[in-house]
C-alpha cells in the first residue's frame, strides 16, 4: 500500500536536491537555460510533436547527467582522503559524460532547428 505522507516527503527530498544542486552548480544553470531557450525555440516554430519528444528527452538526459556528476562527485569529496588519484579520474570521466551528453543534445537540436531557421 501507498503511504501517502512518505511519498510527498521522498518529493520534498527531490525538490531539495534539485534547488540545492541549482543554486550551487553553474553548469547547471546554464544547462537549465539552454534547454528553456529551446523549449521557447520549440513553442516560436511550432515545431512537430516527435521533434518535442526528441527534444525533451535530449534536455532531460543532460541535466540528469549533470545532476548524477554533480552526486559522484560529492561523494568522491568524501573519499578523497583515501582514492586521491581516482578522484581525478572519477570526476573527469563524469564531466567527459555531461560534456558527450550535451554535444548530442547540440547535435540534435540542429538538426531539428536548422530547417526552421532556414525558412
Amino acid at each position: 500500500m501507498i503511504k501517502v505522507k512518505r511519498l510527498l516527503k521522498s518529493f520534498t527530498y527531490a525538490f531539495r536536491g534539485l534547488g540545492k544542486t541549482l543554486r550551487e552548480e553553474q553548469n547547471l544553470q546554464i544547462q537549465s537555460l539552454a534547454g528553456l531557450v529551446v523549449i521557447i525555440l520549440g513553442w516560436y516554430f511550432k515545431i512537430k510533436n516527435w521533434e518535442w519528444l526528441i527534444l525533451i528527452l535530449v534536455i532531460g538526459l543532460v541535466i540528469l547527467m549533470e545532476l548524477i556528476n554533480s552526486a559522484v562527485e560529492r561523494v568522491t569529496d568524501v573519499l578523497k582522503p583515501r582514492l586521491d588519484s581516482y578522484v581525478k579520474e572519477i570526476k573527469d570521466i563524469m564531466a567527459a559524460a555531461v560534456m558527450l551528453a550535451s554535444a548530442m543534445a547540440v547535435i540534435v537540436g540542429l538538426i531539428i532547428f536548422l530547417p526552421y531557421l532556414a525558412q
